[in-house]
């Protein structure tokens, strides 16, 4: 493919930035479409989400049923609180923890991706073999491992990961054999955080994955999919194996990291599968002020499977109440095997 075609991840993003902004200013439902009233709000969400939302025919989802059920449940007389309990649980039809419905007093979020599956991590098993030496940077947790494994533990890629820290923590693991990435809970943030760890563990730009955006109000209506690339990272690039530990909580963009690492050279994952998350999320307004976010362009993985649902591990490995009595964490001790075999 030429390399005009090519893009990374960066360009991709900006440019999918740039024409979500202009199609919420084109086509967005605004405060003039609709009145600011219970019914207008509703008509509102049920409109934005029905010529934006990317998942309805992946999800077998019939919104015009939704919208006939849940249109007899609104009149005038509703109040706030009333309103945003029905339009919450409308919002919950998309089985979706990137819909959320934000107001001054409360914010409607469907958590059943996780909240219905074993959680896998215990923060008290993680102190266990962090212990109290160990170094923190860029909100990173990391330490060596008594069988010489370094331990980096990332549970949000919220805030800035720099360049000089990722230097800084490969240099420290320079001694070890191998590296467990424990994003466990890592429930998103940043894709630029989750690419730039990423980047570290290739010495090639690879090909990690697709993504469509929406080109018109249809629900099949999405443009062609573009590659998204990952380039190696400036600085100090890890040669050696790695394993990511991962559960249903890892969401987001943190499910886009286990999607990247998976195309990368000696990697392997280990625990639960992820919660999924792969719609970049999109905002928009109702008549009343109240913001709703939702996914607006899927993604996928290299082979062009949608990973809204999640990413299987290639080690399927749950935490046991055993080893938990005794103090371990089961999926961090099969990692371990799994690195010294």
């Amino acid at each position: 493919m030429p390399t005009n075609v090519k893009s990374t991840f960066h360009q991709a993003t900006a440019f999918l930035c740039l024409l979500l902004t202009l199609l919420n200013l084109s086509s967005c439902v605004t405060n003039d479409d609709y009145p600011d009233n219970p019914q207008g709000n509703f008509e509102a969400l049920w409109k934005i989400l029905d010529e934006h939302y990317c998942f309805f025919e992946q999800k077998g989802i019939n919104w015009n049923e939704v919208h006939n059920r849940y249109a007899k449940q609104f009149d005038g007389g509703m109040s706030e609180s009333q309103q945003f309990e029905v339009l919450a649980n409308l919002l919950s039809e998309l089985k979706d923890g990137h819909v959320n419905l934000y107001t001054s007093f409360n914010m409607a979020r469907y958590w059943s991706w996780h909240e219905n599956y074993p959680k896998n991590y215990s923060d008290s098993l993680e102190r266990k073999y962090l212990k109290t030496d160990y170094l923190i940077a860029s909100g990173m947790d990391y330490t060596i491992l008594d069988d010489n494994i370094g331990y980096l533990r990332c549970e949000s890629f919220q805030r800035g990961i720099g360049a000089g820290n990722l230097d800084d923590i490969l240099l420290y693991f320079q001694p070890c054999k191998a590296i467990i990435i424990d994003i466990r809970n890592n429930g998103g943030g940043a894709l630029t955080n989750a690419e730039e760890l990423a980047a570290r563990f290739t010495n090639k730009e690879i090909l990690v994955g697709y993504m469509q955006h929406k080109t018109g109000k249809g629900h099949n209506d999405f443009s062609a999919m573009k590659e998204q690339t990952l380039k190696p990272g400036k600085g100090i690039r890890w040669q050696k194996p790695v394993v990511v530990l991962t559960n249903r909580s890892v969401f987001s963009a943190a499910n886009e990291f286990v999607k990247y690492m998976r195309c990368c050279p000696n990697v392997q994952t280990v625990g639960d599968r992820t919660g999924g998350g792969s719609g970049l999320p999109f905002s928009s307004e109702l008549p009343n002020g109240w913001s709703v976010r939702f996914s607006a362009c899927p993604m996928y993985d290299k082979d062009k499977v949608l990973t809204e649902f999640g990413i299987d591990p290639d080690y399927k490995i749950n935490l046991t109440d055993a080893d938990f009595q005794q103090g371990k964490d089961t999926i961090i001790e099969f990692a371990r095997k799994l690195l010294n075999s």
